[in-house]
């Protein structure tokens, strides 16, 4: 909602609002930069809603028994979710690319976004996390551009079924993989969305995607290991440090090499580097220039962020793992390096725990060796009518079928304090979890406890 928010302001717009995380007092250095840039914030009781003429835009998590909901019913205000506002944004725009799939879209977003600016094309982009080649004294939290050319980049959204309002330029398709809805509601949603683009920029390396291909009238492909990819890696070259990945780039329509470089670890952001250079030449910018320009992004916050490493020699981690293909990516990077690793998992809902706990489970179960350790607290909660009787111990009690090391301790704050017993010189803590911006400090919290 905030970098909406920060696009239609930047837009013209005079924009107001509310939220549960303002009223309970949660990340107050947030709301008071809004404050500052002009956003009139109210408490969440409807004072905020006074004119008819007023636009209600409410995230997918609120309820209609809040109060600016009914207040605004009670005006006759138009109403719309967050992706229908977005959507008409993003379809109005001269040139748009939009980026879906189950996993990797806020960091392909970025990288996109990125050689989109380095090129020259001054674009808007609308992302769900800090964007750290954008941040500035006076944008500290730039998980939106608003920019002055005609482009438009954006993630999009299937978890809702939102990703159907999109009529993108260019369409990348990441991968296709269990997250909110079943895989069967995820091909008709993802194939849609192929259909209605100008170009599709496909990820040929997972299955269920290359196989939508033929739903789209123009494609370019990319891969890291698909040997038909339009633009993919030549065989052997990658090469993988904690600092990131170098490999040789091949595009296979002019067979031309370039030397690529990658300033993040793990295989998967070889693939979401990949999938921006492969938008972006779709979207008109050379190839060579797309791939130096990914020689200067300095990644995303929350996205194996590295908060620091102790005294004492421990490591911590944050990260946005939350789904089964992110938690995969993060701890299948973590164990490519040497080293413990202690998991800390925040469940980001009740109704998603439920929808992909057991994969979740197995995740960590695959992924996580026998010395490593994964502590997992309550499913996050603000409030509302979702239904609470299913929550993390029933995700332990998996794990231990799997003889995986596991526990569940209620609260946040214990979890920490458990983590802190535990640890040792070598290891790595990751902080993962997603809807709560304050996993940041309790990471933080925990590197000073170390």
């Amino acid at each position: 909602m905030l970098p909406l928010a920060v696009i239609l302001r930047g837009l013209g717009g005079t924009v107001a609002g509310s939220d549960r995380s303002y009223d309970q007092g949660h990340t107050p250095e947030k709301f008071a930069w809004l404050e500052e840039r002009g956003f009139a914030l109210f408490p969440q009781d409807g004072s905020g809603i006074t004119s008819a003429d007023q636009v209600l835009i409410a995230s997918a998590a609120i309820e209609d028994t809040v109060p600016e909901v009914a207040r605004a019913k009670q005006l006759g205000c138009k109403r719309q979710t967050r992706a229908e506002a977005l959507s008409e944004l993003f379809n109005a725009s001269p040139a748009s690319v939009a980026i879906g799939g189950t996993s990797g879209k806020s960091t392909t977003t970025a990288m996109l976004g990125w050689i989109l600016a380095a090129a020259g094309r001054s674009p808007t982009i609308m992302n769900g996390a800090v964007m750290k080649n954008f941040v500035s004294d006076t944008q500290p939290f730039a998980s939106a551009v608003v920019g002055q050319g005609d482009i438009f980049v954006s993630e999009v959204d299937e978890s809702d079924g939102s990703i159907a309002l999109y009529r993108p330029s260019v369409a990348v398709l990441l991968n296709v993989s269990l997250d909110h809805k079943s895989m069967e509601e995820l091909r008709v949603l993802f194939g849609d969305y192929l259909a209605v683009s100008g170009t599709a920029v496909i990820n040929f390396d997972n299955l269920e995607a290359r196989e939508l291909a033929g739903r789209a009238d123009n494609v370019i492909s990319f891969g890291v290991d698909h040997r038909d990819a339009t633009i993919g890696i030549e065989p052997e070259t990658a090469l993988e440090s904690g600092e990131g990945t170098t490999a040789v780039l091949v595009d296979r329509r002019t067979d031309t090499a370039h030397a690529l470089r990658v300033p993040m670890p793990g295989a998967h952001n070889l693939s979401n580097a990949l999938a921006a250079i492969a938008g972006a030449v779709a979207a008109g910018v050379p190839i060579d220039e797309a791939v130096l320009a990914l020689d200067t992004f300095e990644g995303l916050a929350r996205r194996f962020d590295i908060i620091g490493t102790s005294k004492s020699g421990v490591t911590v981690i944050d990260d946005f793992g939350h789904n089964p293909e992110k938690c995969r990516a993060t701890l299948r990077t973590l164990k490519s390096q040497p080293g413990r690793v202690l998991a800390f998992f925040q469940p980001h809902g009740y109704g998603p725990l439920r929808q992909m706990g057991t994969e979740l489970a197995e995740v960590f179960a695959q992924e996580m060796g026998p010395e490593d350790h994964t502590v997992m607290c309550d499913p996050v909660y603000y409030g509302g009518t979702v239904d609470r009787s299913e929550g993390t111990a029933r995700i332990i009690d998996l794990l231990h079928d799997h003889g995986t090391s596991a526990e569940h301790i209620a609260t946040r704050e214990d979890c920490g304090e458990r983590l802190r017993k535990m640890a040792r010189p070598g290891d790595r803590i990751v902080v993962m979890g997603a809807r709560d911006d304050t996993l940041t400090l309790f990471a933080k919290g925990l590197l000073d406890r170390l």
